[in-house]
Protein backbone atom coordinates (compact mmCIF):
# COMPACT_ATOMS: atom_id res chain seq x y z
CA UNK A 1 0.00 0.00 0.00
CA UNK A 2 1.46 3.21 -0.88
CA UNK A 3 1.54 5.45 2.16
CA UNK A 4 -0.94 8.77 0.95
CA UNK A 5 -2.05 7.51 -2.52
CA UNK A 6 -5.55 6.40 -2.63
CA UNK A 7 -5.82 2.81 -3.07
CA UNK A 8 -6.97 0.92 -5.75
CA UNK A 9 -10.06 -1.89 -6.40
CA UNK A 10 -11.04 -4.68 -8.62
CA UNK A 11 -14.50 -4.89 -8.75
CA UNK A 12 -15.59 -8.26 -10.91
CA UNK A 13 -18.54 -8.07 -12.66
CA UNK A 14 -19.08 -4.24 -12.09
CA UNK A 15 -20.45 -2.98 -14.87
CA UNK A 16 -24.33 -3.52 -13.78
CA UNK A 17 -26.71 -4.51 -11.08
CA UNK A 18 -24.76 -4.74 -7.77
CA UNK A 19 -21.56 -5.07 -9.08
CA UNK A 20 -21.96 -1.43 -9.95
CA UNK A 21 -23.33 -0.51 -7.06
CA UNK A 22 -20.60 -1.18 -5.31
CA UNK A 23 -17.83 0.21 -8.02
CA UNK A 24 -19.64 3.63 -7.46
CA UNK A 25 -20.12 3.30 -3.78
CA UNK A 26 -16.29 2.51 -3.76
CA UNK A 27 -15.01 5.36 -6.20
CA UNK A 28 -17.46 8.00 -4.29
CA UNK A 29 -14.97 7.18 -0.59
CA UNK A 30 -12.27 7.99 -2.39
CA UNK A 31 -11.04 4.72 -3.86
CA UNK A 32 -9.79 4.27 -7.28
CA UNK A 33 -11.91 1.59 -9.28
CA UNK A 34 -10.86 -0.82 -11.67
CA UNK A 35 -14.30 -2.42 -13.65
CA UNK A 36 -13.86 -6.50 -14.82
CA UNK A 37 -16.50 -7.30 -16.76
CA UNK A 38 -16.51 -9.93 -19.18
CA UNK A 39 -19.29 -6.64 -20.67
CA UNK A 40 -15.81 -5.10 -21.94
CA UNK A 41 -18.13 -2.08 -23.49
CA UNK A 42 -20.37 -1.43 -20.35
CA UNK A 43 -17.58 -1.63 -18.12
CA UNK A 44 -15.45 1.06 -19.83
CA UNK A 45 -19.03 2.94 -20.09
CA UNK A 46 -19.18 3.24 -16.31
CA UNK A 47 -15.76 3.65 -16.09
CA UNK A 48 -16.08 6.65 -17.78
CA UNK A 49 -19.24 8.46 -16.57
CA UNK A 50 -17.35 7.94 -12.91
CA UNK A 51 -13.93 9.87 -14.33
CA UNK A 52 -13.62 10.71 -18.14
CA UNK A 53 -9.89 11.62 -17.95
CA UNK A 54 -9.49 7.75 -16.51
CA UNK A 55 -7.57 8.76 -13.56
CA UNK A 56 -9.27 7.33 -10.92
CA UNK A 57 -11.46 4.76 -12.99
CA UNK A 58 -11.27 2.29 -15.87
CA UNK A 59 -13.07 -0.10 -17.47
CA UNK A 60 -11.08 -3.79 -18.37
CA UNK A 61 -12.51 -6.90 -20.11
CA UNK A 62 -12.18 -9.68 -17.48
CA UNK A 63 -13.64 -13.45 -17.79
CA UNK A 64 -13.30 -14.56 -13.88
CA UNK A 65 -13.02 -18.11 -15.36
CA UNK A 66 -9.50 -17.24 -16.79
CA UNK A 67 -6.10 -16.95 -14.49
CA UNK A 68 -4.98 -14.55 -17.52
CA UNK A 69 -7.83 -12.12 -17.33
CA UNK A 70 -6.92 -11.69 -13.51
CA UNK A 71 -3.51 -11.23 -14.15
CA UNK A 72 -3.76 -8.57 -17.16
CA UNK A 73 -6.46 -6.72 -14.56
CA UNK A 74 -3.40 -6.83 -12.12
CA UNK A 75 -0.84 -5.61 -14.55
CA UNK A 76 -2.97 -2.80 -15.92
CA UNK A 77 -3.88 -1.21 -12.26
CA UNK A 78 0.33 -1.79 -11.07
CA UNK A 79 0.65 0.34 -14.77
CA UNK A 80 -2.00 2.63 -13.97
CA UNK A 81 -1.69 3.12 -10.15
CA UNK A 82 1.38 1.34 -8.85
CA UNK A 83 -0.62 -1.95 -7.81
CA UNK A 84 -3.50 -3.27 -6.41
CA UNK A 85 -5.12 -3.11 -2.97
CA UNK A 86 -8.71 -4.45 -3.03
CA UNK A 87 -10.72 -7.13 -4.31
CA UNK A 88 -14.10 -8.14 -5.10
CA UNK A 89 -15.30 -11.02 -6.19
CA UNK A 90 -18.92 -10.06 -7.42
CA UNK A 91 -19.11 -11.75 -10.82
CA UNK A 92 -21.93 -14.04 -10.55
CA UNK A 93 -23.70 -16.35 -12.76
CA UNK A 94 -27.38 -16.67 -11.52
CA UNK A 95 -29.73 -19.36 -12.95
CA UNK A 96 -33.25 -20.61 -11.14
CA UNK A 97 -34.02 -24.31 -12.72
CA UNK A 98 -35.30 -27.18 -9.79
CA UNK A 99 -32.67 -29.44 -8.98
CA UNK A 100 -33.48 -32.39 -10.97
CA UNK A 101 -33.52 -30.71 -14.12
CA UNK A 102 -30.06 -29.22 -13.64
CA UNK A 103 -27.75 -30.45 -16.66
CA UNK A 104 -24.48 -31.33 -15.71
CA UNK A 105 -23.22 -29.05 -17.77
CA UNK A 106 -24.95 -26.02 -16.81
CA UNK A 107 -23.64 -27.13 -12.92
CA UNK A 108 -20.29 -26.66 -14.07
CA UNK A 109 -21.01 -23.31 -15.46
CA UNK A 110 -22.33 -21.99 -12.81
CA UNK A 111 -19.87 -22.94 -10.51
CA UNK A 112 -16.89 -21.93 -12.91
CA UNK A 113 -18.12 -18.48 -12.73
CA UNK A 114 -19.06 -17.90 -9.15
CA UNK A 115 -16.53 -20.45 -7.13
CA UNK A 116 -13.52 -20.97 -9.87
CA UNK A 117 -13.60 -17.03 -10.57
CA UNK A 118 -13.60 -16.26 -6.90
CA UNK A 119 -11.10 -18.90 -6.21
CA UNK A 120 -8.72 -17.83 -9.21
CA UNK A 121 -8.70 -14.12 -8.42
CA UNK A 122 -8.45 -14.25 -4.71
CA UNK A 123 -5.15 -16.64 -5.49
CA UNK A 124 -3.60 -13.61 -8.25
CA UNK A 125 -4.39 -10.97 -6.01
CA UNK A 126 -3.76 -12.45 -2.64
CA UNK A 127 -0.29 -13.26 -3.99
CA UNK A 128 0.12 -9.61 -5.00
CA UNK A 129 -1.09 -8.66 -1.96
CA UNK A 130 0.99 -10.48 0.25
CA UNK A 131 4.07 -8.88 -1.73
CA UNK A 132 3.00 -5.75 -0.85
CA UNK A 133 2.55 -6.60 2.79
CA UNK A 134 -1.39 -5.31 2.70
CA UNK A 135 -4.75 -6.22 0.69
CA UNK A 136 -8.33 -6.71 1.45
CA UNK A 137 -10.91 -8.93 -0.49
CA UNK A 138 -14.13 -8.87 0.01
CA UNK A 139 -16.28 -11.89 -1.73
CA UNK A 140 -20.42 -11.99 -2.52
CA UNK A 141 -21.96 -14.84 -1.03
CA UNK A 142 -25.61 -15.32 -0.59
CA UNK A 143 -28.52 -16.38 1.52
CA UNK A 144 -29.02 -18.94 -0.62
CA UNK A 145 -25.59 -20.00 1.23
CA UNK A 146 -27.00 -20.90 4.01
CA UNK A 147 -30.73 -22.03 3.72
CA UNK A 148 -29.83 -23.56 0.50
CA UNK A 149 -32.29 -21.12 -1.50
CA UNK A 150 -35.21 -20.44 -2.80
CA UNK A 151 -35.95 -19.01 -5.91
CA UNK A 152 -32.48 -19.81 -6.92
CA UNK A 153 -31.13 -23.05 -8.42
CA UNK A 154 -28.84 -25.91 -6.29
CA UNK A 155 -25.72 -24.85 -8.09
CA UNK A 156 -25.93 -21.15 -7.56
CA UNK A 157 -26.55 -22.30 -3.97
CA UNK A 158 -24.04 -24.71 -3.53
CA UNK A 159 -20.97 -22.26 -5.53
CA UNK A 160 -22.34 -19.69 -2.83
CA UNK A 161 -21.93 -22.06 0.05
CA UNK A 162 -18.58 -23.14 -1.11
CA UNK A 163 -17.32 -19.16 -1.49
CA UNK A 164 -18.20 -18.51 2.36
CA UNK A 165 -15.88 -21.95 2.19
CA UNK A 166 -12.99 -20.24 0.49
CA UNK A 167 -13.30 -17.16 2.34
CA UNK A 168 -12.27 -19.06 5.90
CA UNK A 169 -9.49 -20.88 3.96
CA UNK A 170 -7.95 -17.65 2.38
CA UNK A 171 -8.44 -15.35 5.41
CA UNK A 172 -6.58 -17.93 7.74
CA UNK A 173 -4.34 -18.33 5.10
CA UNK A 174 -3.52 -14.89 4.62
CA UNK A 175 -3.59 -13.29 8.05
CA UNK A 176 -0.06 -12.92 8.83
CA UNK A 177 0.27 -11.06 5.43
CA UNK A 178 -1.90 -8.33 6.75
CA UNK A 179 -4.45 -8.86 3.90
CA UNK A 180 -8.09 -9.62 5.46
CA UNK A 181 -10.90 -11.96 3.42
CA UNK A 182 -14.57 -11.52 4.36
CA UNK A 183 -18.06 -12.52 2.84
CA UNK A 184 -21.44 -10.66 2.42
CA UNK A 185 -24.32 -12.68 1.80
CA UNK A 186 -27.59 -10.63 1.18
CA UNK A 187 -30.78 -11.81 1.00
CA UNK A 188 -33.22 -10.82 -2.23
CA UNK A 189 -32.51 -7.47 -3.16
CA UNK A 190 -34.08 -4.95 -5.51
CA UNK A 191 -32.79 -5.56 -8.39
CA UNK A 192 -33.23 -6.28 -12.01
CA UNK A 193 -31.74 -9.43 -11.68
CA UNK A 194 -33.88 -10.54 -8.76
CA UNK A 195 -37.02 -9.79 -10.40
CA UNK A 196 -35.92 -11.29 -13.77
CA UNK A 197 -35.76 -14.15 -11.64
CA UNK A 198 -39.02 -14.09 -9.35
CA UNK A 199 -41.79 -14.04 -11.58
CA UNK A 200 -44.36 -10.68 -11.26
CA UNK A 201 -47.13 -12.76 -9.66
CA UNK A 202 -44.30 -14.62 -7.19
CA UNK A 203 -42.69 -11.46 -5.95
CA UNK A 204 -45.33 -10.16 -3.54
CA UNK A 205 -45.54 -13.61 -1.68
CA UNK A 206 -41.61 -13.45 -1.90
CA UNK A 207 -41.68 -9.87 -0.22
CA UNK A 208 -44.07 -10.75 2.05
CA UNK A 209 -42.03 -13.88 3.42
CA UNK A 210 -39.57 -11.64 4.81
CA UNK A 211 -39.93 -10.25 8.23
CA UNK A 212 -38.65 -6.89 7.34
CA UNK A 213 -41.16 -7.02 4.78
CA UNK A 214 -38.99 -5.47 1.76
CA UNK A 215 -36.68 -6.26 -0.82
CA UNK A 216 -32.77 -5.44 0.49
CA UNK A 217 -30.99 -2.24 -0.88
CA UNK A 218 -27.99 -2.64 -3.29
CA UNK A 219 -26.48 1.11 -2.35
CA UNK A 220 -26.92 -0.86 1.93
CA UNK A 221 -24.81 -3.78 0.59
CA UNK A 222 -22.53 -1.76 -1.55
CA UNK A 223 -21.47 0.71 1.80
CA UNK A 224 -21.12 -2.89 3.62
CA UNK A 225 -17.86 -4.00 1.01
CA UNK A 226 -16.51 -0.25 1.36
CA UNK A 227 -16.55 -0.79 5.42
CA UNK A 228 -15.03 -4.26 4.86
CA UNK A 229 -12.74 -3.07 2.37
CA UNK A 230 -11.05 -0.10 4.32
CA UNK A 231 -7.89 0.00 6.27
CA UNK A 232 -9.89 0.56 9.89
CA UNK A 233 -11.25 -3.33 8.78
CA UNK A 234 -8.28 -5.09 9.69
CA UNK A 235 -9.54 -6.74 12.66
CA UNK A 236 -12.63 -8.38 10.65
CA UNK A 237 -11.49 -12.06 8.65
CA UNK A 238 -13.18 -14.50 8.09
CA UNK A 239 -16.40 -12.98 8.76
CA UNK A 240 -19.98 -13.81 6.54
CA UNK A 241 -21.87 -10.38 6.79
CA UNK A 242 -25.42 -11.39 6.63
CA UNK A 243 -27.89 -8.51 5.18
CA UNK A 244 -31.39 -10.93 4.67
CA UNK A 245 -34.53 -9.29 6.13
CA UNK A 246 -33.99 -12.08 9.02
CA UNK A 247 -34.67 -14.80 6.56
CA UNK A 248 -31.87 -16.31 8.52
CA UNK A 249 -30.65 -15.53 11.93
CA UNK A 250 -28.09 -17.16 13.74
Amino acid sequence: MSEGAPQAALVTGGAQGLGAEIVRALHRAGYRVAIGDIAEGQATALAAALDPSGATAIGLALDVREQAGFEAARDRMVEAWGGADILVNNAVMTVARPVLDIPPEEFDAVLAVNLRGTFVGSQVFGRHFRDRGYGRIVNMASLAAQNGGSATGAHYAASKGAIITLTKVFARDLAACGITVNAVAPGPLDLPSVRAIVPADKLDGLIAGIPAGRLGDPAFIADIVVQLASPAAASVTGATWDANGGLYMR
